[in-house]
């Protein structure tokens, strides 16, 4: 084959088993920008998926914030009450971050939290996760174009940016769009350091050592699939410098301080637990840890959930949510089955297998689903219900990139359809017009798909329900995203509850200590505006159980929320308490306030 002419100076080798228009494993030289080779991405071809990505993250944002999406999520709401209470708290610190989620989520909304509208609003947690969609985007592409030409890399781009899903977390404080984006970027430097290794390229070696180093740590703190994930990457790189003895003995301090940074998150992690919980593993077996909100959510009696201590079972939730949160309808199963084609294509034709951390959360999830406590319910699978189904994001970069490879494999096999073994450019039109068409389709497709998330099954529902002449009932249940149809079905209950609370709560003599359990309704004091320091909560071991031993003398006023430790102090120890209101909303607990005797309003206990 012969390679086109190329400008000196301005040539690049195409990494062996890309997708290009000759025989896999061949290097071509060709002009940088030849639209049929596979190369790292400039920053030209950068730029305008950033500003995209920008504009499509700031439309979201607009669109979730005006419509009151932000603060759906139970879990976003805590990671704000988590991040705020650091600063403003009776005993502030690093021991107000808790000990199951991990900690990086809270410190990066920690500039944004302590300003209180933003708190109020759940702005604060918007702009991290936000960058982290952006930054995630175009990594996303840089990774795309690793493996694919640029055509296709974009697609798969378009595919993952355009998401619903993705850009609806990526206006929360939940923690999947800082995951998604370390996830992209660790797989992109695991790639490039391997590159880099076989290369025998010392600088880029080490360079590469180091921020992986850095983003690993950041994952670790991050979720818990981050440290199976720094593992995997961990021995990536390790086995490809094990085959480069020369070049490890020379970039040995830098693997070091990379094993470093690797090992240091579990290992501090581990302390942390230890040190202000008393348990090093109370993250796995504390009260506040999977297996405890499993056990206190189930009803006494009932069976575990489907999938509890079965692979199979496991397996196939996992897998069916991953293909409902990417793609719309019953197309779910196409991506799934493209994906898997494209990494059969990836490891037959040894293509940049680095790419492979992209799938470490199927493996991390069925185990989780398993063995870990952590069910997933989806409606499409009994008992149709929602839990969880954000989990199901964490395949989304897979499914995106390894369908694009499957998509460009089929292009190039139908290229060469038409013009035997030799190389036909995309330019030409007469033999590159199936390929050309099959672009076209598999483009419109990932343009059409938020459309049809969003809209085209409620059209759906709409004429089957028309011809068929019977009510549409499930409707309701595939209108909307996955993600946020969750977020608005399981807070249809908990948020009018805590926007009446705080109406309570405003009408109370401001700055007065309000004795109140804050972990499963922080959201009534967020939308109240009252400081975390006017409270005695949990978070603080010396004052919550003095004040659980005699309410009235440590509070000014008492809210006893049915099933919580307060309403058990109050059973237990009336004496000095007047009831002033009980409130009671449709599937939550009662809630009673109460004021105390013995507490003067004006700063402390009434002098007997």
């Amino acid at each position: 084959m012969t390679p086109r002419p190329s400008k000196p100076g301005r040539t690049v080798t195409a990494p062996r088993g890309s997708l290009i228009r000759g025989r896999s494993g061949a290097a071509v030289v060709a002009p940088v920008f030849d639209p049929d080779v596979v190369r790292p991405a400039t920053r030209e071809e950068t730029t305008p998926v950033v500003m995209a990505a920008i504009l499509l993250g700031m439309m979201a944002l607009i669109v979730c914030f005006s419509r009151g999406y932000v603060l759906l999520y139970g879990d976003a709401v805590a990671h704000l009450g988590i991040a705020r209470r650091i600063f403003d708290s009776r005993n502030p610190g690093l021991a107000q971050l808790g000990g199951v989620w991990l900690p990086l989520p809270h410190l990066l909304m920690l500039p944004f939290v302590q300003k209180m509208t933003w708190w109020q609003s759940g702005l604060a947690g918007a702009w991290p996760s936000l960058a982290c969609y952006i930054v995630g985007v175009a990594g996303f592409y840089r990774l795309c174009r690793r493996m694919l030409v640029p055509r296709w890399a974009m697609v798969a781009t378009v595919f993952y940016g355009l998401n619903p899903n993705l850009l609806y977390l990526s206006t929360t404080a939940m923690t999947e769009p800082l995951f998604l984006v370390l996830l992209i970027w660790i797989t992109l430097l695991t790639l490039e350091c391997v590159d880099a290794i076989r290369a025998a390229e010392q600088v880029k070696v080490v360079r590469r050592l180091i921020l992986l180093g850095v983003l690993i740590l950041a994952a670790v703190f991050t979720r818990y699939d981050g440290w199976v994930l720094g593992a995997a990457a961990w021995c990536a790189v390790t086995w490809q410098l094990w085959k480069v003895r020369e070049l490890w003995r020379r970039v040995a301090p830098a693997f070091a301080m990379f094993t470093v940074l690797a090992v240091a998150g579990p290992v501090l992690w581990l302390w942390y637990n230890q040190h202000f919980f008393h348990d090093p593993l109370d993250f796995m077996r504390g009260p506040y840890s999977a297996p405890a909100i499993e056990k206190k959510t189930s009803p006494p009696g009932s069976r575990h959930y489907r999938g509890w201590h079965n692979p199979g079972w496991a397996l196939l939730f996992y897998t069916r949510t991953a293909q409902v949160d990417a793609a719309a309808w019953e197309t779910g199963f196409a991506v799934m089955a493209a994906a898997l084609a494209g990494l059969w294509i990836a490891v037959r034709r040894r293509m940049a297998l680095a790419s492979l951390l992209l799938w470490v959360p199927l493996g991390f999830y069925v185990y989780s689903v398993a063995y870990g406590s952590v069910p997933i319910f989806i409606p499409q699978l009994y008992p149709h219900s929602f839990y969880n189904s954000r989990y199901g994001m964490e395949m989304l970069p897979a499914l995106a990139l390894f369908a694009g490879v499957a998509a460009a494999a089929l292009e190039l096999r139908l290229m060469r359809a038409r013009e035997g073994e030799g190389r036909v450019g995309w330019s030409n039109s007469a033999e590159s017009r199936p390929a050309r068409v099959l672009f076209l389709v598999v483009l419109a497709l990932a343009v059409l798909n938020p459309v049809a998330m969003g809209y085209g099954t409620d059209l759906v529902q709409r004429v089957a329900s028309f011809v068929e002449r019977r009510p549409s009932t499930l409707m309701a249940n595939y209108s909307l995203p996955l993600v946020l149809k969750e977020a608005l079905v399981n807070s249809s209950t908990r948020v009018p509850f805590e926007r009446n609370l705080a109406l309570v709560l405003e009408d109370l003599p401001p700055g007065v200590p309000i004795l109140m359990a804050e972990s499963d309704h922080i959201g009534a004091l967020q939308d109240a505006g009252i400081p975390l320091r006017q409270t005695l909560n949990e978070s603080d071991y010396d004052s919550w159980h003095a004040a659980l031993g005699a309410p009235a003398d440590h509070a000014a006023f008492v809210v006893a929320i049915a099933g919580d430790p307060v309403s058990t102090a109050v059973a237990e120890h009336p004496e000095g308490l007047q009831e002033l209101s009980i409130l009671c909303t449709t599937g939550q607990p009662c809630a009673r306030i109460y004021q105390s005797d013995r507490y003067s309003l004006q700063g402390g206990p009434v002098a007997k």
